[in-house]
């Protein structure tokens, strides 16, 4: 099925068990913590049903039904292109702020499916679980979250040595039914309108975590589960001018408590393996699947940035500074790398079997030089601006004041824009840049990929360093020492050098 908004947001009226400031949240769909971040993601899947975005968002299965591109498995080049276009344009929705929308999970439980064989050498019933899961979320239009990590306590110490042994989550009991899960897992970011959470650990683990090393789905309402919120920049921005991006894009994060939670067998897809937890992600295309989709959010995400840094010159008549065209030429070429990193994954993919899959180099080098990347296009955009985004009115109710409008249409000068556009737009570049918003963005954007040492690592893992050791042979093999020292010699002996 094809869900539209409407549909999506009355499936989060479930009875999931979700706190916030002490307080049972009954309907997150009204509450004014989330309410504005659940209504975008209402408008995705309406853009995604509407009549006219049929070819571009969705596609045919093999029952003959339409499903979301975010869970097609491409088989060739030009079909890997197709599904970009569409999840450019879905991320467009919110200009990247969304970092856990719909297509990041649903691309990773598809690249797992790409690898199913990984798993039927594991377990052949487990590979059957999966496998039915990514049909029945794929179907069902479900919008999935994931907690992959462990809480920070000790980390000097494994997941079994903590003081309390279901600090993480673990199996604590299985029976004929399932597994009973206990313990906390991080980060569930968009968990809370979100209709389901994968839960797996994607940090190595040590011999004697065995119980943590796990992998299954659940419904956001599963009974024992309890979604911790972290404080909501969307309740403390009710309006639209003055937070545009807080107030509607909050995605949210959240630690997950499984209160001895039951998770039925055709719902698990590992459990007991450390190397397995490893092998999911690693061994099929998963890990690069959804990272694929992450460097084309942000891809997105930076265009709009830049978008701000060049009207941010024009609203201040600096555009024609050299030093300004300077920065922003600067600014463009960075970005136009992370879109190049983008096609470059896609031109250089290979083919899985049936399935063609993103290059895995070109993706972990782009996420080593996005990681640097961010901060640096976050303070070129505060450098251009100065003092205007600082300069704002206290809210759009100075606006209703008929003195405080004069003025404001007096001190807010531009000569590309009237006092009101150039306060929306600096309340917009604020909230982008400076605001409390702005700022978990920029440490999400460091580490959605891991430490940076974890990326380099993937980096170095996998360069063609034959292919570069090759070259510098052949160079080497070009030349010989033993061919310079007779050839002196002779020249030394020679009659003439002897005269």
């Amino acid at each position: 099925m094809i869900k539209t908004g409407e549909q999506h947001i009355a499936s989060l009226r479930d009875g999931r068990e979700i706190y916030l400031d002490g307080e049972l949240v009954d309907d997150v769909t009204t509450h004014p913590a989330f309410r504005g971040a659940v209504a975008s993601i209402g408008r995705m899947f309406d853009f995604q049903s509407a009549p006219e975005n049929r070819e571009l968002m969705t596609f045919e299965t093999e029952t003959g039904t339409r499903a979301n591109r975010i869970w097609e498995l491409p088989g060739s080049y030009d079909a890997l292109v197709n599904r970009r276009r569409g999840l450019e344009a879905w991320t467009e929705l919110h200009a990247g702020f969304m970092g856990r929308a719909p297509d990041h999970v649903a691309s990773c439980i598809a690249g797992m499916y790409m690898g199913l064989e990984v798993f039927e050498t594991y377990n052949k019933d487990r590979a059957k679980a999966l496998a039915d899961y990514y049909r029945y979320a794929r179907d069902n239009d479900l919008y999935l979250t994931y907690v992959i990590i462990n809480p920070q306590a000790d980390r000097s110490k494994s997941a079994a040595e903590q003081a309390d042994p279901f600090l993480s989550a673990g199996v604590v009991s299985r029976d004929a039914e399932g597994l009973t899960i206990r313990g906390a897992k991080m980060l569930a970011t968009g968990g809370i309108m979100a209709n389901e959470v994968f839960v797996t650990c994607i940090q190595p683990l040590q011999p004697g975590d065995e119980k943590y090393a796990v992998s299954f789905a659940i419904p956001m309402n599963t009974k024992g589960l309890k979604v911790l919120s972290r404080k909501s920049y969307e309740a403390a921005s009710p309006s639209v001018f003055d937070n545009p991006l807080s107030s509607r894009f909050d995605e949210n994060d959240a630690v997950l408590y499984f209160d001895d939670v039951k998770v039925p067998w055709d719902r698990v897809f590992i459990v007991d393996d450390i190397a397995m937890c490893q092998k999911q992600f690693h061994v099929t295309p998963a890990h690069v699947y959804q990272n694929y989709q992450a460097m084309i959010r942000l891809s997105v995400k930076l265009r709009f940035l830049i978008g701000i840094a060049h009207r941010t010159a024009e609203t201040n008549g600096i555009a024609g500074f050299p030093q300004v065209r300077e920065m922003l030429g600067q600014l463009a070429a960075e970005v136009s790398m992370v879109e190049a990193f983008v096609v470059a994954m896609e031109t250089k993919g290979t083919q899985r079997g049936t399935y063609y899959v993103p290059d895995r180099a070109m993706l972990y080098s782009a996420q080593v030089l996005t990681q640097q990347l961010y901060s640096k296009v976050i303070n070129t955009l505060r450098e251009l601006a100065g003092g205007g985004m600082i300069m704002l009115p206290s809210s759009v109710k100075d606006f209703g004041n008929p003195e405080l409008a004069r003025l404001i249409g007096k001190t807010q000068q531009s000569p590309a824009a009237s006092a009101t556009e150039k306060v929306k737009f600096y309340k917009l570049a604020w909230d982008a840049v400076g605001s409390e918003f702005a700022s978990r963005h920029s440490q999400y954007e460091m580490f959605f990929a891991g430490a940076t040492f974890v990326t380099k690592g993937h980096a170095f893992r996998t360069y063609d360093w034959m292919k570069s050791a090759a070259l510098l042979d052949k160079m080497l093999a070009s030349y010989d020492l033993a061919d310079e020292v007779t050839t002196s010699t002779a020249s030394a002996t020679s009659p003439r050098a002897v005269a």
